[in-house]
């Protein structure tokens, strides 16, 4: 496997003022040039690491009726569960990927559930494998902290309080657990796990099995993002790219498994609070704007309103079928 071009930031220092100006000026650095880096020194153990991916293999083994016990159509304005082959959009093209989608554990008497505000409730967990919704709870808890040290560190790096977005927009962030399941494909594929696309919010944190597939659009050139054991790989969202006036840009991605294998991917979005209004951080410069249009020939510096308004607007292009049931 060759190394990759996008370089890995060790963040086990960042509470070390030496250590994080030093990782500060990293992460300036290929926020601008890649918009992804891996994460080391992040604290999450390798064995859950392990655990989920173990478990999950088992999940996508089972039976296609099993797995349909937990579709997404069960959970209503919640948008969790389980979903097949070819359900996802992206760009109107399906995907050729199944899933499950988790987000933060909320019971029928927390005041979200109770308003039904969309993307607010309990998770749809299967009774096998065994241990699986401990298992994912623990690993959604241990990334969010992942993504609180990351959130520190890019603060720093636009001279920003180190507790700048916490205040601002992540003390509630909306937390959004995939996992992700590519089937085999034969090396000659040209059917798209994911086709092109940004992430809507201010982060994403992947890991990734030792399969491979991703690639980062960086400069107008497509690069592959390989695997690193005990690392993840961050991206910036589309809300950061608003937020910094497109100095931090949300980088395009896509994947394709030619590996001839099963490829599992884990991504968990780390993103403002569903009603926090989204607004351009002051005195900072405005960003250098990229010739080439977006993949959606959208512009985010045009929207205005909450991460929950921005947010809906696009999922239910993800999932037609299922919009007016959660929308």
């Amino acid at each position: 496997m060759s190394a990759p071009q996008i370089p890995i930031i060790d963040f086990s220092k960042i509470d070390e003022p030496d250590a994080a100006a030093l990782l500060a000026q990293q992460i300036s650095e290929v926020c601008r040039e890649h918009g992804f880096f891996y994460v080391a020194g992040h604290g999450v153990s390798l064995q859950l690491q392990k655990r989920i991916e173990a478990l999950s293999h088992q999940f996508f083994a089972l039976p296609e009726e099993e797995k349909m016990k937990i579709a997404m159509r069960n959970a209503g304005k919640a948008w969790r569960g389980y979903f097949a082959v070819n359900d996802e959009l992206t760009s109107g093209k399906p995907d050729k990927k199944e899933g499950i989608y988790f987000g933060l554990e909320l019971d029928q008497e927390d005041a979200r559930v109770k308003a039904r505000l969309p993307l607010h409730g309990a998770n749809l967990f299967p009774e096998q494998p065994a241990h699986f919704k401990e298992t994912v709870l623990e690993y959604i808890a241990a990334v969010t902290q992942v993504g609180h040290k990351v959130m520190q560190g890019i603060s720093l790096s636009l001279n920003l309080p180190a507790d700048y977005f916490y205040q601002k927009y992540n003390q509630d962030p909306l937390i959004l657990f995939r996992i992700f399941h590519y089937p085999p494909q034969p090396a000659s594929t040209t059917d798209w796990g994911v086709g092109e696309h940004t992430d809507y919010g201010l982060l994403t944190i992947l890991l990734q099995d030792a399969i491979g597939g991703l690639q980062v659009k960086s400069r107008g050139e497509w690069i592959p993002a390989p695997p690193v054991e005990n690392t993840f790989i961050c991206n910036i969202g589309d809300m950061l790219d608003k937020m910094t006036g497109g100095i931090y840009r949300s980088t395009p991605h896509r994947v394709l498994n030619t590996s001839g294998k099963s490829r599992l991917s884990f991504p968990l979005f780390f993103d403002p609070g569903f009603d926090t209004v989204i607004e351009r951080i002051e005195n900072i410069p405005q960003g250098v704007t990229d010739a080439a249009p977006r993949w959606d020939n959208a512009d985010v510096h045009q929207f205005g309103g909450t991460y929950g308004e921005y947010l809906l607007g696009k999922i239910g292009k993800v999932f037609p079928g299922l919009k007016d049931e959660v929308l």
